[in-house]
C-alpha cells in the first residue's frame, strides 16, 4: 500500500464491502489449487476480530485465519488476495488508533514470515515479537526475509 499516512484505515476496516459473500469459481486450476469451487470473502472487521484473539507469546498465520473462515462458513477456501489486504488494513487501523490496539504483529505470513507491509515494516514487527520472547531468523542472501523460528510451536488455535 502507498500513502498510508493519508488514508483512514479505520473507515476501511468498518466498510464491509457487501461481505461476507460467496463466489463459485469455475477455473479448474484454481479448483485444484484450493481444493474446491466455493470461495468465501470475509469482511475486513472479521480479520481484525480474529487477530485480536491471539494472546501474548502466540502467533497465527494469514493461512490459518483463512482456513478458519472457510471452515466456519462452509466454503472450500477463503479468497487469498483480499485476506492479505484486510490483514494489512487491520494492522494500519490499529496503528492509527490511540487506544484499543489490535496485536497485528502476531499475525504472520505463510511459513512464519514477517510482514513488510505492516506499520514500521519488518523491523517494527521483529521488535514487538522479540519483546514477546520469539526468536527471529533471517533467510536468503539477496532477497532477505525474516521468520519466527519454530513458529509452529507457538501457533494460536482458533476454535
Amino acid at each position: 500500500m502507498a500513502n498510508e499516512n493519508k488514508k483512514d484505515f479505520n473507515a476501511m476496516l468498518h466498510d464491509s464491502k457487501d461481505m461476507p459473500k460467496y463466489q463459485t469459481i469455475t477455473d479448474q486450476k484454481s479448483i485444484e489449487k484450493y481444493g474446491g469451487s466455493r470461495m468465501y470473502f470475509a469482511p475486513p472487521m472479521d480479520y481484525d476480530k480474529v487477530m485480536r484473539q491471539v494472546p501474548y507469546g502466540k502467533v497465527i498465520t494469514v493461512g490459518e485465519i483463512r482456513e478458519y473462515f472457510a471452515h466456519k462458513s462452509g466454503a472450500d477456501f477463503t479468497e487469498p488476495i483480499t485476506a492479505g489486504i484486510f490483514v494489512s488494513i487491520a494492522a494500519w487501523a490499529s496503528y492509527q488508533r490511540s487506544e484499543d490496539e489490535t496485536p497485528y504483529w502476531r499475525t504472520l505470513k505463510a511459513n512464519g514470515e514477517l510482514n513488510p507491509k505492516y506499520p514500521g515494516g519488518v523491523e517494527a514487527q521483529r521488535e514487538k515479537l522479540e519483546a514477546e520472547g520469539h526468536t527471529i531468523i533471517q533467510k536468503g542472501r539477496t532477497n532477505i526475509r525474516y521468520y519466527v523460528k519454530d513458529y509452529e510451536k507457538v501457533l494460536f488455535e482458533l476454535t
